[in-house]
């Protein structure tokens, strides 16, 4: 029985000598990654190395275990009348899904029982398992409609609106300071603010390319940001995420897999080619074949030209400071030409491209507005079908673990969905419900389909994949540490990420009449509040642990150092579009069976802790098993969970059990 063999404390030894070698070099590796770490972390905004003297060596602090005095946040509601609505729409879905297997012949994964629901449902819906109160209440429910209630209840919560911000997050490469000039956190706060107010996809779409002026004024102008500097790679970027295509090859050449040639990449980037992001300058000329440069305020050479004369080693941080206040997207039509060393017998170097899209024609509703407004427009538009196409199977592998087009962003005739009917049907739900995600993952979660044992994946088969219940996954790195401080926290939201308004507070200068001690006494505002020593200290003494913060992935800095838990199990340096990864390393075990993170679930007042000391201690192996499995232990799991609890004193016995089920593949992959 895999749980003896877990909870015998020699069984236990044995495996980790056998490990030991391999943790040798783990530890090795782990050295490497705290040293980088510190490289990365210590040269901090206000030029001071992290302070690490708050930092606890026992005990979990107030902040995460009590109760939170009101509501986190506050989200948009779900229309609770439009359930049966919803049934139809699910039952259709099913209906092609059970039309496809039975034309090849394939049955279907069982149906989850309600224990495997509710935790599936939570790492889905909230992107952590459930407590133990929200397991035993949903098992005990004999309410028909109560998987129906559940899924509505999650959708409207504050743990929706993280675990999808951090699916965002991968997408969008969220950072806080994606250039040294670049003041990131009114875009990340923007993201997560739309995902709170239900946003819909089009709306927010359009909103964030075509947004004027700086973060803390407009933070959508975040999107046209990320890739300052870079206009190609933006629109590269851009039709990846948004249109799922590839066309970045055409930068340079005609694409050598695809139809797109370099004149047509150019003739898409001309769209956008008048964008500028920098406050009120004006363009000098460049040299033929070099982008112009831009000439900033005379006011902003003054402060610079001030800074360097008066301010030794502080100028070049204040010089980022007032380059952040300089930074606002604006748009003017301008022309694009060709690069000085273009090939091709269609066009010559160095000559102006005329504006074209991939398909369609530009809505003849802003035929007259500027050309990012038109590109903006024909993205969205409903004649537009591969937006709505795209953003179909990117929910839908993000609910299924596999999309019908894989890769999701790389849609062409080479590479046809594995069902095309119901990529078309799911594209079609997207238009129809007007791009409203969260009732579109509403839809796609109350299908039997989803709501069947996870089936394994085999990505190199001949044969696609069928959908005969969703892939198996492990949990995203996200998932895993959200769901630890589930059994940690009380209130893993005892400090969330700052908003807008907070953040303009001590950054938003006038450069038209500020003088350079108006710039230093924001900058130093700034530091004392936001710069990375400064927020690590009040992280660390709100709510720290053994030098971790127990609080939700989503409200982290970020990116967070090499050797944090997150990125040891694959989050994202958020550089690349979807750069998360699951491959397992042996970091990861070193982190699972002995890591600070690990220790916090023993202590006294996690809640773990206090939900097993509240019940009697012969219900202790359920009371266990139903925290971090979501389901009562076997008839043969309990009696053995019951030697280990007897052969050791209650505390350690307990404990044992905790990191062994903890250990367990059933707890790491969704199933």
């Amino acid at each position: 029985m895999w749980l003896k063999s877990a909870l015998v404390p020699r069984r236990v030894e044995a495996i980790r000598v056998a490990y030991l070698l391999a943790c040798l070099i783990a530890c090795l590796i782990m050295v490497v990654m705290v040293v980088m770490a510190a490289v990365i972390v210590a040269p901090t905004a206000d030029g001071a190395k992290p302070d690490t003297s708050a930092q606890r060596t026992g005990g979990l602090p107030q902040a995460v275990t009590s109760v939170p005095d009101g509501p986190v946040m506050k989200v948009a509601p779900v229309d609770v009348r439009r359930r049966d609505q919803v049934r139809v729409q699910a039952a259709a879905i099913d209906a092609i899904l059970a039309a496809r297997w039975q034309e090849h012949g394939v049955t279907p994964s069982p149906p989850l029982d309600d224990a495997q629901f509710v935790r599936r449902i939570y790492l889905e819906l909230a992107g952590r398992i459930p407590t133990y109160d929200e397991s035993v209440g949903f098992l005990r429910d004999d309410l028909s409609a109560k998987r129906d209630v559940v899924i509505e209840r999650l959708l409207v919560s504050p743990d929706y609106v993280s675990h999808f911000y951090n699916f965002w997050a991968d997408i969008l490469r969220l950072t806080e300071r994606p250039q040294r000039n670049l003041i990131f956190e009114p875009y990340l706060a923007y993201v997560k603010d739309s995902i709170r107010t239900n946003k819909h996809y089009d709306d927010w779409v359009h909103e964030m390319l075509t947004a004027d002026g700086r973060l803390w004024d407009n933070p959508a102008v975040g999107f046209q940001l990320r890739d300052d500097g870079m206009p190609l790679p933006y629109v590269d970027n851009t039709v990846r995420v948004l249109l799922g295509t590839q066309i970045g090859c055409a930068q340079c050449h005609d694409h050598p897999f695809d139809q797109w040639t370099q004149h047509e990449f150019y003739e898409l980037a001309a769209f956008t080619a008048g964008t500028k992001t920098r406050l009120g300058t004006v363009m000098r000329p460049g040299k033929p074949g070099k982008e112009p440069k831009p000439i900033p305020l005379p006011a902003v050479r003054t402060l610079v030209k001030e800074a360097k004369e008066t301010k030794g080693r502080k100028a070049g941080q204040l010089i980022q400071f007032i380059q952040a206040n300089a930074t606002s997207v604006s748009f003017q039509d301008r022309p694009l030409r060709l690069p000085h060393d273009y090939q091709y017998d269609d066009a010559k170097p160095l000559e102006s491209v005329d504006r074209k899209l991939l398909w369609g024609a530009v809505p003849a509703s802003v035929t007259n507005a500027d050309s990012r407004e038109q590109f903006a427009t024909w993205m969205v538009s409903r004649t537009n079908r591969q937006f709505a196409r795209t953003i179909a199977n990117r929910m839908w592998r993000k609910v299924m673990g596999v999309g019908l087009v894989e890769p999701v962003d790389d849609f062409r005739e080479e590479n046809p969905p594995s069902d095309p009917e119901l990529l078309e049907h799911l594209t079609d739900l997207v238009r129809r419900l007007d791009f409203d995600l969260r009732e579109f993952v509403r839809v796609l979660v109350s299908t039997s389909a989803y709501q069947r044992r996870a089936v394994i994946h085999d990505p190199t088969a001949v044969e696609p994949f069928r959908f005969t219940g969703p892939a198996l996954r492990r949990m995203t790195a996200e998932q895993l540490w959200d769901s630890i401080v589930t059994l940690v926290a009380r209130n893993p939201w005892s400090v969330q990420r700052p908003d807008v308004a907070e953040i303009a507070e001590v950054v938003a200068i006038d450069l038209r009449e500020a003088s350079l001690d108006d710039v230093e006494q924001k900058f130093d505002a700034f530091v004392d509040r936001y710069s990375p020593g400064r927020r690590q200290r009040t992280l660390q003494q709100t709510c720290g642990y053994r030098g971790q913060w127990l609080m939700k992935a989503s409200e982290m800095p970020t990116p967070l150092p090499l050797g944090h838990f997150l990125r040891q199990f694959g989050q994202s340096d958020r550089e690349t579009i979807e750069g998360g990864r699951s491959v397992p390393t042996i970091p990861q075990i070193l982190a699972m069976f002995n890591g600070p993170i690990t220790h916090a679930l023993l202590e006294e007042g996690s809640v773990i802790y206090e939900t097993v000391m509240s019940h009697d201690p012969e219900e202790t192996a359920d009371v266990v098993f139903l925290s971090v499995l979501s389901h009562e232990p076997s008839a043969e799991d309990r009696r053995e969970a019951h030697v280990e609890l007897s052969a050791a004193d209650p505390a350690t016995g307990c404990g044992n059990l905790i990191w062994a089920l903890l250990n367990t593949r059933e707890f790491i992959f969704i199933q």
